[in-house]
């Protein structure tokens, strides 16, 4: 189980860096020929924003994959794993939350956000982690199935916020704005990141369930 936990933990690492940041790129930057992208492109990846947004999510999806596989074996303190869960589910849910509400600011206000706007913005990360993460571990408390509920949870608002955040980057592309696309960007690139990383533990657990289903079949036939 472990190995297939870290063939998907590469797997989602490479989407991540190889097809992920480019699409950011190519969604926000302004350029007229390949060439152009490309440089864009290797520009990118000498930031260490870059990095440390890749970064994140790699990790979360290491933790979620660790949990997945925990939750086949019995545990003696099982809260502790749900506390986790909560904390990686709430960061990620506030990431979706965030950046939906940066689409719709650039989609109404482009690049006039007002001044209380922007405060928001820059106070919404944190506040929404700790509210997410709460509403979280309240209604998983006590469940054994805290990750498949955070797989969920996460699956459904990464399609929520691409419903928001696409239309939101072709407004702001039809205007010609100049910064705020870089927000409606990272929003479709945060919803991409997130969906494909819910994705990781269900293909544990797929495969978990279908293990077991084999060697039930094979103690029967014994």
């Amino acid at each position: 189980m472990r190995k297939w936990g870290l063939v998907v933990s590469v797997f989602y690492a490479g989407a991540v860096i190889l097809l992920l940041v480019p699409l950011v790129v190519a969604l926000v930057g302004d350029w007229h020929s390949v060439g152009d992208l490309h440089r864009h492109i290797v520009e990118a990846y000498g930031y260490w924003a870059t990095w440390l947004f890749v970064g994140v999510f790699i990790a979360g999806q290491v933790l979620l994959l660790v949990l997945s596989v925990d939750v086949t074996e019995r545990r003696l303190k099982p809260r502790t794993h749900i506390l986790l869960s909560a904390l990686v589910a709430g960061l990620f849910l506030a990431v979706l939350t965030s950046a939906a509400v940066l689409s719709i600011a650039a989609a109404l206000r482009g690049d006039n956000l007002s001044e209380w706007m922007a405060h928001i913005l820059r106070w919404l990360p944190p506040v929404a982690w700790i509210l997410w993460g709460v509403v979280f571990y309240r209604y998983s408390r006590g469940e054994d199935d805290s990750v498949n509920r955070a797989v969920s949870w996460l699956l459904r608002g990464s399609v929520l916020e691409l419903l928001i955040a696409v239309p939101s980057h072709v407004i702001v592309r039809r205007r010609d704005d100049c910064c705020a696309p870089l927000g409606t960007g990272i929003g479709i690139a945060s919803g991409l990141a997130i969906m494909l990383l819910s994705f990781g533990p269900s293909v544990v657990f797929l495969y978990k369930r279908r293990m077991d289903g084999l060697k039930a079949k094979a103690a029967a036939a014994e």
